[in-house]
């Protein structure tokens, strides 16, 4: 008995799956590792850069703080030859006052004033149309130009026109004619009918004749001044004066009575008037001014409220108020010869209603505002220190305000600097002109010239001039220097040392 064994074959078990080679495996193997071995290196090289990098700043930073400190010491040294005195600007934010800007509480009369939006309207506004048809022949003015009431604006064609009025002219010689001899007729039946030699019905018949041709040759007549009318249009003036707008139509073009462009806009500038709304709540009190009887005196200023555009006076009142506003309409009549209000123009109107006599006043600038104290100003004491007071504002004038409670006439606020200050700081008040005078170049009174020159540092304030003796070392030795904030760089400036007469030092300091 033969044994039958299964033979298994390639052929008659075919494979799906695919066949990879090992050649393949370690070359594809080999390609990966390579890409992971140039990134770890490229981390590296980063790594090894930000190390570096940082390795560097830090001595830098550290040897400009060690010459910080050591410029501030020779500036403080040679600041009598040099004249500079670096080392006093290297105590100026080390505990020092703080310098401040101080004004004085006066007692003065502010305008009460109220402000509103408005916009600037023109008195008249006027679109020119033809009143004939027919082809526009030349035009007369320059767009944008300033006319004059009765200026020639544009001519139209008139030949159609002036065969009309000829024609009208000749119907009205004939029924002339007509009339004068029916008057004739009628004089010659009535010397017929004294005699007795007509009836009286013939005589009656040319009666109506002659009445007939006086009512056609009234027709004609007025037939005759409407043509020489039509005529009078084809030349279009300026009916009032302004400034001509840009034409709509150009030389050459059809024009008809009945186009809704017309022909050019002229709008009137001088005077020129500004609509504004004021809110409900302070009508009475401009009713109560109006009803003085006086002119209302109203300004007009532009859109940032940065300088007064012109001045000029209140026209009317709407005669009631706009429920969905809330407010009351108002016009006001401006002299602008100068052209600085031009029509459509946003202003800010700021209409005069009162005056506040012997107010206490501030400016603006010394007002501080905070969620906890409210309204409040920083004040000067005697012993150069400052103290909070809380203040109660009133009216306001442009960049001066009442104040109702709270100072008294002669006090001393912080205006400038009030931000790093608070309730018992020292201070020190600095005169800004003052200030200005002694940062002026002096003229040199001698040969001899020396210089300070402060070098770059980060740590100090010790440059040529300091925070507070920058300006007493530029005084004294006649020199100048370039204020740095404290912690910040600085750097120095020359200073003349006249008091040498023809010698010259020199002192070099580096400070931060």
């Amino acid at each position: 008995m033969t044994e039958l064994k299964p033979s298994l074959s390639r052929a008659a078990f075919p494979s799906r799956l695919p066949v990879f080679s090992s050649t393949r495996i370690a070359a594809r193997g080999a390609g990966m590792l390579r890409l992971l071995i140039i990134i770890i290196g490229i981390v590296v090289l980063l790594g090894v850069g930000y190390y570096y990098y940082q390795s560097r700043s830090e001595p830098t930073a550290s040897a400009d703080g060690a010459k910080s400190a050591d410029g501030a010491k020779d500036g403080a040294k040679e600041g009598g030859k040099g004249g500079g005195k670096g080392g006093k600007g290297g105590r100026a934010g080390a505990g020092g006052p703080t310098p401040v800007s101080a004004i004085t509480v006066t007692k003065e009369t502010l305008d009460i004033r109220l402000t509103a939006l408005g916009t600037v309207t023109p008195r008249n506004n006027v679109t020119v149309r033809t009143r004939v048809d027919g082809p526009l022949l030349s035009v007369k003015f320059k767009e944008g130009q300033l006319v004059k009431t009765g200026d020639l604006l544009a001519e139209i064609d008139p030949l159609p026109l002036q065969a009309a009025l000829t024609q009208a002219a000749g119907n009205l010689a004939r029924d002339q004619a007509l009339l004068q001899n029916a008057q004739i007729d009628l004089e010659r039946y009535q010397g017929l009918m004294s005699t007795d030699s007509i009836p009286k019905q013939q005589l009656d018949t040319q009666a109506a004749t002659v009445r007939q041709y006086q009512g056609i040759v009234a027709t004609d007549r007025g037939a005759v001044e409407a043509a020489r009318l039509q005529l009078s249009y084809t030349r279009i003036f300026a009916p009032l004066a302004g400034k001509v707008g840009l034409r709509m139509v150009d030389p050459g073009n059809m024009v008809h009575a009945s186009d809704s462009n017309g022909l050019v806009s002229i709008t009137q500038l001088d005077p020129i008037t500004v609509i504004a709304a004021i809110p409900e709540i302070a009508v009475q009190q401009l009713l109560k001014r109006i009803n003085q009887g006086t002119d209302v005196p109203v300004e007009a200023w532009d859109s940032a409220m940065k300088g007064m555009l012109a001045s000029g006076k209140l026209l009317s009142t709407d005669n009631q108020i706009d429920t969905a506003t809330g407010t009351l309409k108002l016009k006001a009549e401006f002299g602008n010869s100068s052209g600085v209000l031009f029509p459509n123009q946003f202003v800010n109107v700021r209409v005069l209603v009162g005056q506040d006599v012997d107010a206490t006043v501030i400016r603006q600038s010394a007002v501080q505002r905070g969620a906890q104290q409210g309204t409040y100003v920083y004040l000067v004491n005697p012993d150069s220190t400052v103290s909070v007071r809380q203040i109660k504002l009133g009216t306001v004038d442009g960049d001066r305000i009442s104040v109702i409670s709270g100072l008294n006439p002669g006090d001393r606020v912080v205006s400038d600097g009030a931000d790093k200050l608070r309730e018992g700081a020292k201070v020190e008040v600095i005169d800004r002109s003052a200030a200005a005078n002694a940062n002026a170049p002096p003229a040199a009174d001698g040969d001899g010239k020396g210089s300070h020159k402060g070098r770059r540092g980060k740590g100090g304030d010790g440059s040529g001039k300091g925070a507070d003796g920058g300006t007493d070392g530029g005084a004294k030795s006649g020199g100048s220097g370039n204020t740095a904030p404290a912690g910040g760089p600085s750097s120095g400036a020359n200073s003349n040392n006249n008091s040498g007469g023809n010698s010259g030092a020199t002192s070099t300091g580096s400070g931060a």
